[in-house]
């Protein structure tokens, strides 16, 4: 004997399928997808801009500790 699904379950898992199968076969015939070597170029791209990012946010961050730790000294005495 197997396990016994209640009806309205087995109605929302035949929804999901449904639903992913149709997702899936959108994304393989109605997507124009970019060729590899632009994908490639935009990968480093992305990279490069999120490398550039993380270092100007580092040099703000470190700008405004120094600020802060310099004005909390004047004010320390």
């Amino acid at each position: 004997m197997g396990v016994r699904i209640p009806p309205p379950v087995q109605n929302k898992v035949n929804i999901m399928l449904k639903y992913f199968s149709e997702a899936f076969e959108e994304l393989k015939s109605n997507v124009t997808w970019p060729a590899w070597a632009e994908v490639q170029k935009y990968t480093i791209i992305v990279a490069l801009f999120s490398v550039i990012f993380a270092l100007a946010t580092w040099g703000v961050d470190l700008t405004f500790t120094k600020v802060l730790n310099g004005f909390f000294n004047l004010l320390k005495g």
